[in-house]
């Protein structure tokens, strides 16, 4: 999932990535080789805290990675499909009210 960032920097990206798109961006930029364990996955990161939709809100990965019933993932894909029902459940429980699925569809 993706949003389009604010119009007039040019110095950002075309998209701002969120959910579990940014997590495996995230593990990608920091180079986490698997098979790796919670811990290495969480000290490999320089932030943590995770976009779960276009409004801003966040999720820190060792909170969700502490949800799962596993510590240890053989290869990214297994660690992301995991993940996933987290941030679906964080992106809808954040954005209830009407205001909240209006900024998930508009950035604002």
């Amino acid at each position: 999932m993706g949003v389009r960032p604010p119009q007039g920097s040019s110095s950002s990206p075309d998209v701002i990535e969120f959910g579990i798109p940014a997590v495996g961006a995230r593990l990608d930029d920091a180079g986490v080789e698997f098979p790796a364990s919670s811990e290495e996955i969480v000290r490999a990161l320089d932030d943590t805290a995770i976009p779960t939709d276009g409004a801003g809100n966040t999720l820190d990965l060792e909170e969700a990675l502490s949800r799962l019933s596993r510590d240890r993932f053989e290869t990214k894909a297994d660690l992301l499909d995991r993940l996933h029902p987290i941030f679906e459940e964080q992106r809808r429980s954040s954005s209830t009210g009407i205001v909240g699925r209006l900024r998930t569809l508009l950035p604002f």
